[in-house]
């Protein structure tokens, strides 16, 4: 599902279907991921959400880059999306960021 618009962030978090979430990488955003055992799919713009994007990934490693922070003036590309979805649904390294987000979320409730 692509959302344009604000949403609410909880709702969609909460629903049973959701597998993952691409974020850029908010504080808040982040943290409400983290509560609810979410995977992250990072795809941070400015100000502090590329460091929080290096906790999700690279610390926390409950999450995943879109696309390096460093081609930021690059579009982002369907094939990127497509990329990281598969390596959230359909990988050994999804399913153990999955594990961790779940542990995470625990942790936080």
């Amino acid at each position: 599902m692509v959302v344009r618009d604000w949403a609410l962030q909880l709702e969609i978090l909460w629903h049973a279907s959701t597998g993952g979430f691409m974020s850029h990488c908010r504080w808040n955003s982040c943290m409400e991921n983290i509560s609810m055992g979410m995977r992250i799919a990072a795809w941070p713009m400015h100000s502090d959400q590329p460091r929080n994007a290096v906790l999700i990934t690279e610390l926390l490693k409950v999450g995943m880059p879109i696309k390096e922070w460093a081609s930021g003036n690059e579009l982002l590309r369907s094939s990127m999306i497509r990329m990281a979805v598969r390596k959230f649904m359909a990988s050994s390294e999804g399913d153990e960021m999955r594990k961790r987000a779940e542990i995470l979320g625990g942790c936080a409730a």
